[in-house]
C-alpha cells in the first residue's frame, strides 16, 4: 500500500464515476465553460451573504453530481469536503442539509486533492461504495476574510490572484466505468519564510509544489514523462515558473508543455485576475470539470494532479507577520 515515504498505492483503484461543477458569472466568461454543470447569474445566488452563496454551490455541486451518477443522496456513504471560510462554515453548514456522514478538511487551496486522497484511501482499505468529496471557494466572501471587501476597491499588486467562486466535487465508487485514482502522495507543510499574503505563488511553489512532485516521482519510481500532464493547483504564473525553475536547477525534465497549472487555465488571458487564479475550487473546478472530460475523452490516459495553494495561514497570523506555511497533495489519475 505505502510506496516509498510518502506515496500510497491503491491495490483497487476507486473509480472517479460522476462530477458535479458550478461557478459564477466571472467564470462563464473564461477559458473552459464548457466543462461547468452550471453558472450563477451574479455572486449572491439568491442568498442574503456571500458565505451562504458558498454553501449553496456545495450544495448544487453535490446534487449535480448525486444526479448525475444515478444515485440517491442516501447511497452516498461519506462526504468529505473543503472551504477557506472560518471554521468551513460552508462545507459544514452544507453537510448539515445534505445529511450525509462528514469529514470536514482544511489544506486552503490543496483541499482538493487531500480529499480525493482520503476518499479513495477510506474506498480502497474499507470497501466503502460511494463517497462525495470536493471543495468550494467564494471570490468576495474569501476577500473579505483574508484581504479587504472588494467594495473597499483597494490595490493590488501584481502578485496577487483572483479566488475562484465555484465549487467542484466528485463520486468515487469501489465499482463503475470511469478514470481511476490510482495513488496519492501527502505533502509535508513547508515554509519559504514569506510574509506577503499577496504572492501566493512565489510562498507555495519553491517549498510544497516541487516537493510533492519530486516524492511523488520518487517514491513511485517514475519519470515525469509517464503523465501526459503534471497539473499544478494554482500557483499561477510566479509560482508556475519559479517552480520550473527548480526543476531545471536539479536536473529533473519536465516538459514545460504538459506542466500545467489550473490557476491559469479556468480565466482567459485577457481576465483581469493578476497572476492567476486560485482558491480550494480552482484545481477542483480545472480537475473534476475541465481534465476528468480529456480523460473520460480519451484525449489524455494520465494525470497528476497536485492540488498546490495550500497556504496554511489565516487572518491572525496575516496580523501578526507571521510567515506562510504551505503544503501540496497529489494524486494521480489514470484510464486503465
Amino acid at each position: 500500500m505505502i510506496s516509498g515515504k510518502q506515496t500510497w498505492i491503491f491495490e483497487t483503484p476507486p473509480t472517479i464515476i460522476s462530477t458535479g461543477v458550478v461557478g459564477g458569472p466571472f467564470e462563464e466568461l473564461g477559458n473552459i465553460p464548457n466543462d461547468f454543470d452550471y453558472f450563477y447569474s451574479d455572486q449572491w445566488m439568491d442568498e442574503k451573504s456571500f458565505e451562504l452563496a458558498h454553501q449553496h454551490m456545495i450544495e448544487d455541486a453535490s446534487h449535480y453530481a448525486i444526479e448525475k451518477a444515478n444515485l440517491d443522496i442516501s447511497d452516498i456513504q461519506f462526504f468529505l469536503h473543503g472551504d477557506l471560510i472560518n471554521q468551513l462554515t460552508p462545507s459544514s453548514f452544507a453537510a448539515k442539509n445534505l445529511a450525509i456522514p462528514y469529514l470536514g478538511l482544511f489544506s486552503a487551496c490543496a483541499t482538493s486533492m487531500e480529499g480525493l486522497a482520503l476518499a479513495s484511501l477510506i474506498i480502497n482499505q474499507m470497501n466503502a461504495s460511494y463517497i462525495l468529496t470536493g471543495a468550494a471557494s467564494h471570490n468576495s466572501a474569501v476577500e473579505r476574510q483574508f484581504r479587504y471587501p472588494t467594495e473597499y476597491g483597494s490595490q493590488k499588486p501584481d502578485t496577487s490572484q483572483w479566488t475562484v467562486t465555484g465549487a467542484g466535487v466528485a463520486i468515487l465508487s469501489s465499482q463503475g466505468s470511469g478514470p481511476k485514482v490510482t495513488s496519492a502522495t501527502i505533502g509535508k507543510v513547508v515554509d519559504r519564510q514569506l510574509k506577503d499574503p499577496f504572492n501566493m505563488g512565489g510562498a507555495m511553489a519553491p517549498p510544497a509544489a516541487f516537493d510533492t512532485i519530486t516524492r511523488h516521482l520518487k517514491d513511485r519510481k517514475l519519470d515525469s514523462n509517464y503523465y501526459d500532464y503534471i497539473i499544478t493547483g494554482d500557483l499561477a504564473m510566479i509560482g508556475r515558473d519559479l517552480c520550473l525553475d527548480l526543476f531545471k536547477q536539479n536536473g529533473i525534465d519536465i516538459d514545460s508543455e504538459r506542466f500545467i497549472d489550473c490557476g491559469l487555465t479556468i480565466y482567459k488571458p485577457d481576465q483581469p485576475i493578476f497572476a492567476g487564479a486560485s482558491g480550494p475550487a480552482c484545481s477542483a473546478i480545472v480537475t473534476y470539470g475541465h481534465f476528468i472530460n480529456k480523460l473520460r475523452n480519451g484525449e489524455c490516459n494520465r494525470i497528476l494532479v497536485v492540488a498546490t495553494g495550500g497556504a496554511l495561514l489565516s487572518p491572525l497570523t496575516v496580523q501578526q507577520k507571521q510567515t506562510i506555511p504551505c503544503i501540496a497533495h497529489a494524486v494521480s489519475i489514470e484510464n486503465m
